[in-house]
């Protein structure tokens, strides 16, 4: 189960259920084109070979210590299903995403202040059994979940996944891709684990 989210309890080798909203619950993505900076900072920060900025110098790359296994943007929040190799990857990881993002964000739109209402939360994910009923979570986020755009979801019932995105762990679970897509739209057995999840996102 999932830990409390009031308290970040970071651990090696863990998978963690990770969420940020924007300032005052304001959009952090007004259109197609910030949504698509925003997923390639995920090319940027954990494709196989380090990315190499403007300036010559490589960004950070977490490849070996972060995988991404699956992803939802809304409007004015994200959800990220991660899993950390060391105790401090996720927050290395997370600091430059939202930093990276932020500034991009403020100089596009033209302002200044957080786009972000706190850094981030992060609950720790401590039965390895939980994981698919997160990822459903996360894929059920928007209201046409089916065919949202900006979710992992397309990748686990189509495949052709990008290279930053590891969906293969979690379709294991599962006989067939179609499967995978049963489960999500699977809305009874789905009630009482919703139920869990809004508590554990009961300030979001």
């Amino acid at each position: 189960m999932p830990s409390r989210n009031t308290n970040k309890e970071y651990a090696p080798d863990s998978y963690y259920h990770v969420y940020a909203r924007g300032n005052s619950k304001q959009k952090i993505f007004h259109d197609a084109t910030d949504y698509k900076y925003f997923l390639g900072l995920f090319e940027r920060y954990l494709s196989k070979k380090q990315k190499i900025g403007k300036s010559g110098a490589g960004y950070p790359h977490f490849r070996d210590d972060i995988q991404l296994h699956a992803y939802c943007l809304m409007t004015n929040h994200f959800h990220l299903l991660i899993h950390q190799k060391d105790i401090d990857s996720l927050q290395r990881f997370m600091k430059s995403v939202m930093t990276s993002y932020s500034m991009y964000f403020n100089l596009r739109h033209r302002r200044t202040g957080s786009v972000f209402e706190s850094r981030y939360k992060a609950v720790r994910i401590d039965q390895q059994s939980y994981l698919e009923h997160i990822t459903r979570y996360i894929h059920l986020n928007p209201r046409r979940w089916e065919n949202y755009t900006h979710s992992s979801l397309k990748y686990y019932t189509e495949g052709s996944e990008p290279e930053w995105l590891k969906t293969d762990f979690i379709l294991s679970m599962f006989n067939e891709r179609k499967d995978y897509m049963s489960f999500v739209a699977d809305y009874v057995e789905m009630r009482d684990m919703l139920a869990e999840m809004k508590y554990q996102l009961a300030d979001q």
